[in-house]
């Protein structure tokens, strides 16, 4: 699967489950280890989990793609997903605003992905 076509599949799943402030930054210009990074919030901990979850499954049973690495779900505060080529990111509203990612990675071209893309 090319990164583009998991860039989609990530933002889909976590659309699905109503995922907020849902962003793509294209980092294949900034850094060799990853094309993409999605960002996206949940409003409570629950809802990240659930949307990490919906992510992990609709790769896993769709895809047939299980992540690297998973980071953070216990928690679910801040639940990183590294698919290698997308990492997807996965925060509370609170954690987001702590770690601004999309600051700290602002040279680093960047969309807002609508549900209208990820359908």
């Amino acid at each position: 699967m090319r990164s583009e076509e998991l860039v989609e599949a990530i933002t889909s799943f976590a659309h699905e489950k109503k995922a907020i402030d849902v962003v793509v930054l294209d980092l294949r210009e900034v850094v060799g280890y990853t094309d993409y990074f999605v960002i996206c919030s949940g409003n409570t901990s629950r809802q990240t989990k659930a949307i990490h979850d919906a992510i992990l499954e609709g790769l896993k049973h769709r895809h047939e793609l299980l992540p690297r690495r998973v980071e953070g779900a216990a928690g679910a505060e801040w639940i990183l997903m590294d698919y290698l080529d997308v990492v997807a990111h996965v925060f509370t509203p609170q954690a987001r605003d702590f770690y601004r990612l999309e600051d700290l990675w602002g040279e680093a071209p960047a969309r807002t992905a609508t549900v209208a893309e990820s359908a």
